[in-house]
């Protein structure tokens, strides 16, 4: 008689090979939606003309998209444990590839801001749904390799956005321009939802677990309030309603806590659960992570802008210019592992402190208004390597020791404090560059020292934070 396999006894192979390939979906989502973070930055140019527009619809456009992604995410990660992570992902990533398409067939700027914030509702969905089906699919040490290159992953799509949408720019296909950088997930997100009905795992939903309306409706207004007025109040000369959103953004981050307290106190589910808030290190985890991302996606959207305006290079050039901090981020943020245990806990910081340094020296390097020449490169990939040493050790340390039950909200939370420093970072990095930047090339080299220079301090700040984060979390 042939004995039916339980799935303990599955072997082995047949559970690696299955594995694999829920990671290769989940995580091919998740970087399309990180991805789609920067890769517009080398399409601004083309759009700018294209689209007839100015800065402030410019950083809503790669704003809008964020905002709606950080805002919504912790939702989404209590929506994946409602209606369960299999079907929250698909349903994520079915939104997120039609409004890529919407939005690669925009018609004006207007139309593209509201498609931008569909794909930022898809990208709440799908994303917090990958670490909860990680920390279901894998264990030991195989968790451990997971999560790094998830990690690696959340932050290195950034830097192949700028890579990858110099390409598609450059290229033009079918005179699609600018557009290409939206319509080229339509294909892969087709395949996806394809093969993800097939490969992810069948989870039970949790009827327990509720969506806390009333805190996600203050936190999105709250984090509306506090953005709106940094991205459009430079263009219309900060007028009086842009302090009254920004005095009622404070406020409404004080009514959000105590909406959360209140939530909490009637035994209901808040978005950030006490529990997971108490885990070791991780808000200062995330207090870090928000510094370093601020820092980066300011830096990139400036950057981005500086080398097609002030300095004339084509998307792709500008594009290529970021190979060099790819590349080390990519091997720093994949390899750190093989650095002994015992120094992990101070690379972090260090590479920080890399990082800031590398800053200074680019400030230095750019500030006369020249190219990025070869010394610049050796910078841009200093800094790369310090981010990387930083970045993925980091959120790989804060989410290894949370409980499985937990890992769909402590995930939300890292991700959001990513998302909402990348706003920041646009909204007050971009603010300040088009405030400072003139007309004339020395100008524009003394805008762009000046970035340099805030985002050389932001990072330092950062190397402390991520120092009493990784003291926290080796407790």
């Amino acid at each position: 008689m042939i004995q039916m396999l339980k799935p303990a006894q599955v072997p082995d192979s047949v559970v690696g090979r299955r594995s694999i390939a829920v990671l290769v979906v989940i995580l091919t989502g998740q970087f399309m939606t990180v991805l789609d973070g920067s890769i517009v930055n080398v399409a601004i140019p083309s759009m700018r003309s294209n689209l007839d527009t100015g800065g402030a619809a410019l950083q809503l456009i790669v704003a809008g998209y964020v905002i709606a992604y950080a805002v919504l995410l912790i939702g989404g990660a209590r929506l994946g444990d409602r209606l369960t992570q299999r079907r929250t992902f698909i349903a994520g990533l079915a939104v997120f590839t039609l409004a890529s398409l919407a939005c690669g067939l925009a018609w004006n700027a207007e139309s593209l801001i509201v498609f931008r914030f569909g794909q930022g509702v898809g990208a709440a969905a799908l994303a917090p749904q990958v670490m909860t089906l990680i920390q279901r699919t894998f264990a030991g040490a195989a968790r451990a390799r997971a999560l790094s290159i998830y990690a690696a992953i959340v932050s290195g799509g950034l830097l192949a956005g700028q890579i990858i949408g110099g390409l598609i720019v450059d290229a033009d296909l079918g005179g699609s321009g600018w557009r290409g950088v939206f319509l080229v997930n339509v294909p892969i997100g087709l395949a996806l939802l394809v093969l993800a009905p097939r490969v992810l795992p069948v989870t039970v939903a949790r009827a327990d677990r509720t969506v806390d309306g009333l805190g996600l409706v203050t936190l999105t207004a709250t984090v509306l309030l506090l953005v709106v007025p940094l991205v459009l109040g430079r263009e219309l000369g900060f007028p009086l309603w842009s302090w009254l959103c920004l005095g009622a953004g404070v406020l409404g981050s004080a009514v959000f806590v105590l909406v959360e307290r209140a939530v909490a106190g009637r035994g209901r589910d808040p978005l950030f659960a006490p529990q997971v808030l108490g885990a070791p290190g991780l808000l200062a985890a995330a207090a870090t992570l928000l510094l370093v991302m601020g820092t980066f996606g300011g830096w990139l959207f400036v950057s981005a802008i500086h080398m097609q305006s002030d300095l004339g290079y084509s998307a792709l050039r500008a594009g290529a210019q970021f190979l060099p901090m790819a590349a080390t981020f990519a091997v720093a943020g994949l390899s750190w592992q093989r650095v002994p245990a015992r120094l992990h806990a101070r690379m972090i910081p260090f590479g920080l402190v890399v990082s800031a340094a590398s800053l200074g020296w680019l400030a230095w390097l750019l500030g006369d208004g020249a190219g990025i020449g070869p010394a610049a490169s050796i910078a841009f990939g200093l800094f790369g390597l310090g981010n990387g040493l930083a970045f993925s050790p980091l959120m790989t340390r804060a989410l290894a020791a949370v409980p499985l039950p937990l890992a769909a909200d402590a995930s939300g939370i890292l991700v959001t404090s990513v998302q909402l420093g990348t706003v920041a970072g646009i909204a007050t990095i971009g603010s300040v560059f088009f405030e400072s930047v003139g007309t004339t090339a020395s100008s524009a080299a003394d805008a762009v020292a000046v970035v340099h220079l805030i985002c050389a301090a932001t990072t330092l700040v950062a190397a402390a934070s991520a120092a009493v984060a990784v003291r926290r979390i080796s407790r």
